[in-house]
C-alpha cells in the first residue's frame, strides 16, 4: 500500500494534478487488476445484501417516491431496471440509481465500515449496476468496478474523518462511485480525476440529515450521491473538468470543510498492481439499525435469561464508544432519540429504544420493532427512559484499534440494588463474530425478507444470477433485478 499525504496548498503552489488526491484515486481505478476468488465472492454476497434490503422496503414511502420519479425518465438506448419493476420497464441510469439507492439505504440494514469515519460501501452498488446495465457492460465489468468503489470508499473512510466536522459521510461515496465508474468504463485517469473532482464538490453536505427528527431524507441522501457521480462521469467524458485541486485547494475541502489550512492527513492507496480486497474488510448487519447498535441487541439478547422481571429495572447503564454515546446515543443530546413520536429514522439511530426493545423481545424485526404501537407500549417506554449511555475510553481506544471493536459493556441495576452486567466487543454476524455471516447467511436473509413480497421462483431466478455474476453476458446483467406485485404508485408530484 502506499501512503498518500494530503494537505492543504496555497495557489501559488500550483499543484500538478498528478500529486493530487483525486488523481491518486482515478490511477487506482484505471489499473487493470484482476479480483481474487475470495473477492468476487464477497462482491457476489453485497449484490445479494443490497437486493435483499430493497425488497424488503419497496412498498415504503421514500423508495415508492423514488421509483415513481425514476418512471418519469424513461431510457434512451438500454437504460437501466428498477427494482420491483418488470426487467423491461426501463428509465435513464441515474435515475435508476435515485430508486435503487434510497430502496437499499432505506431499512438501515446493508453492509457498514467505520474506521476514522463511517460507511455503507453497498451504497456503490445501485449506481454501477445502473451504468453497467445501461452500457451493456458483463458481469465481470461490474465486479471489477465494485471492488475499485470499496477500495476508495474504504481508504477515505480510513483517511478522512468528516463527521467531527459535521460533514455527512456520502462526501466519501460520491468519489467512490465516479471512481467504480471509472473502472466500469475504462476510463482513463484524467477523465475519471474530473468526475471525482465534481462528484466531491456536488456531494458535500451537513450531517444534519443523520441529527435530531430524522427524515426520509437519510434514504435518500446516499442515492442522491450517486444519482450526481453517474452525471458527473457524463460530463467529465464530455470533455468537462472540476474544481481544482478539489481536496487540497486553499479553498478546498480540506481547509474550509475539515481540519482548515493546517489540515494533514494520510490515505492509504493500493500501488500498480497490487491487490483490491478493502472489500473484504468490511462487514454487513443482522439486524435493521444503526451499526454500532448491532452488538448491543445481541448483548441484550444474552442478558435477557438473565433478568428476573424488567419492571424491577431501576436504571440501564451502557459504557461505550465516543462514537456510539455522541452518535446514536444519549451524548447525541437529541430529546428525540427518547421520544414514542419519533420516526423510524430515529428510532434506529437511538440505542437507547434499541436496547430497550432487545431486552424485551430478544430478537429483532426490520418492521414489527418499529411500529408506533411497539414504541408506545408503556413498559417500553418506562424502561426505555431508564437507560443512559456514557463514554468509556477503554470502548473508545477498541474503535479506533487496526481490528476495532463496536461493542459496549451494560449494567442493569434492579429494585433490591442487585446489578446483572455482561459486555460484547463485536457484534455475533462480523467477520469476528460468534456467528460471521457467510454466503449462505447471506442467501438467508434475502429469503426471509423476500418473503411475502416476491414469489419463489422470482427469488429463484434472482439468486441464480447473482450467483454466476462474474459470468453474466450483457443481457444477463440486463436482467439482474427482482419484480414484485402491487407496488404503490406514489404520490403525485413535479414530473
Amino acid at each position: 500500500m502506499i501512503q498518500h499525504e494530503v494537505r492543504v496548498h496555497p495557489s501559488t503552489d500550483r499543484l500538478q494534478r498528478t500529486e493530487q488526491l483525486a488523481w491518486k484515486l482515478a490511477e487506482v481505478a484505471a489499473d487493470p487488476v484482476e479480483p481474487g476468488p475470495d473477492v468476487v465472492g464477497m462482491v457476489v454476497n453485497r449484490v445479494v445484501d443490497d437486493v435483499a434490503v430493497a425488497t424488503a422496503a419497496l412498498a415504503r414511502h421514500a423508495p415508492t417516491t423514488a421509483r415513481a420519479q425514476a418512471r418519469r425518465h424513461p431510457a434512451c438506448g438500454r437504460g437501466a431496471t428498477v427494482l420491483g419493476l418488470a426487467p423491461g420497464d426501463r428509465v435513464s441510469p441515474e435515475w435508476a440509481a435515485w430508486a435503487n439507492g434510497t430502496a437499499v439505504r432505506e431499512l438501515d440494514f446493508h453492509d457498514t465500515f467505520l474506521a476514522a469515519d463511517y460507511a455503507h460501501p453497498g451504497d456503490t452498488i445501485p449506481p454501477l449496476l445502473a451504468v453497467a446495465q445501461h452500457t451493456g457492460a458483463t458481469g465481470a465489468a461490474l465486479v471489477r468496478a465494485v471492488v475499485t468503489a470499496y477500495e476508495v470508499q474504504v481508504a477515505l473512510v480510513r483517511g478522512i474523518c468528516l463527521h467531527a466536522h459535521r460533514i455527512d459521510h456520502v462526501a466519501h461515496l460520491g468519489p467512490a462511485v465516479a471512481a467504480g465508474l471509472g473502472t466500469l468504463l475504462d476510463l482513463d485517469p484524467a477523465t475519471t480525476y474530473a468526475a471525482i473532482g465534481q462528484a466531491l464538490h456536488t456531494t458535500t453536505a451537513t450531517r444534519q440529515s443523520r441529527k435530531g427528527a430524522i427524515s426520509s431524507w437519510k434514504a435518500f441522501a446516499p442515492a442522491f450521491a450517486g444519482k450526481v457521480a453517474i452525471e458527473a462521469v457524463d460530463r467529465a467524458m464530455r470533455g468537462e473538468g472540476a474544481p481544482n485541486p478539489i481536496y487540497e485547494g486553499e479553498d478546498g475541502v480540506l481547509a474550509w470543510l475539515l481540519d482548515g489550512p493546517a489540515a494533514r492527513y494520510t490515505v492509504s492507496l493500493p500501488g500498480p498492481g497490487e491487490p483490491r480486497r478493502a472489500i473484504l474488510d468490511t462487514y454487513t448487519k443482522e439486524y435493521s439499525a444503526e451499526y454500532q447498535s448491532q452488538a448491543i441487541i445481541d448483548l441484550a439478547r444474552r442478558l435477557r435469561d438473565r433478568l428476573p422481571d424488567l419492571a424491577r429495572v431501576t436504571d440501564v447503564l451502557l459504557e461505550t464508544s465516543h462514537h456510539t454515546h455522541h452518535v446514536i446515543g444519549s451524548g447525541a443530546n437529541d430529546p428525540q432519540k427518547y421520544d414514542p413520536d419519533a420516526s423510524r429514522e430515529t428510532l434506529d439511530h437511538s440505542v437507547p429504544y434499541i436496547l430497550a426493545v432487545a431486552l424485551e423481545e430478544g430478537q429483532w424485526h426490520h418492521e414489527r420493532s418499529y411500529t408506533a404501537e411497539r414504541a408506545h407500549r408503556p413498559g417500553t417506554v418506562a424502561l426505555w427512559r431508564r437507560i443512559r449511555t456514557v463514554e468509556d475510553p477503554r470502548w473508545t481506544a477498541a474503535y479506533h484499534r487496526p481490528e476495532p471493536e463496536f461493542g459496549g459493556r451494560v449494567t442493569i441495576t434492579l429494585d433490591d440494588g442487585s446489578t446483572v452486567a455482561d459486555e460484547l466487543a463485536v457484534a455475533d454476524a462480523h467477520p469476528r463474530g460468534a456467528r460471521p455471516f457467510g454466503h449462505d447467511a447471506y442467501v438467508a436473509k434475502f429469503r426471509t425478507l423476500a418473503d411475502g413480497v416476491l414469489e419463489a421462483a422470482e427469488q429463484d431466478r434472482f439468486l441464480d444470477l447473482a450467483a454466476r455474476l462474474p459470468v453474466l453476458d450483457p443481457a444477463e446483467l440486463g436482467a439482474l433485478t427482482v419484480t414484485a406485485a402491487d407496488l404503490p404508485d406514489g404520490a403525485p408530484g413535479l414530473f
